[in-house]
């Protein structure tokens, strides 16, 4: 797994718009490995485990997540509340996959537009986009 840079609260309100100075074109890549709870055997039907559905958009998520919040000001985070993702191919249980985000568009100055991608090398193992709100957090972030 890909390591977090930084720690905050996860209580939340809303965000006033004029907080938020977060541009387009940020972009982040994570390591991971296809293990643990990322994996699915599909109930023992595929006989092999391999990155889930929803494991891959969990990395997803995490690695916009990590993006926006890198990006933010103290007390500000992000809530996830769209995907729209294909799961395209399958990685084996023991893959080393990249999760990437690129912030595409910030609409109403708080709800973040993410592309994100799932690759296995050259191969790409699942594409969409992903949604996130900026809230306030209580607490400061820390290194």
């Amino acid at each position: 797994m890909s390591r977090a840079r930084r720690s905050g609260s996860a209580a939340a309100s809303a965000c006033p718009a004029d907080q938020v100075a977060i541009e387009p074109g940020i972009e982040r890549t994570d390591e991971f490995v296809v293990e643990d709870r990322l994996v699915t055997d599909v109930g023992g039907t595929i006989g092999a485990s391999v990155l889930s559905t929803p494991g891959m958009i969990a990395m997803m998520e995490r690695t916009s997540s990590i993006l926006a919040y890198e990006n933010l000001p103290d007390g500000r985070a992000t809530v996830g509340f769209e995907v729209c993702i294909k799961h395209v191919a399958a990685a084996m249980e023991g893959s080393s996959c990249t999760a990437h985000a690129v912030l595409r568009e910030v609409a109403d100055e708080r709800k973040l537009r993410f592309d994100v991608e799932v690759r296995e090398g050259e191969r790409t193992i699942g594409v969409g986009r992903h949604e996130r709100r900026v809230i306030e957090v209580g607490g400061v972030k820390q290194d």
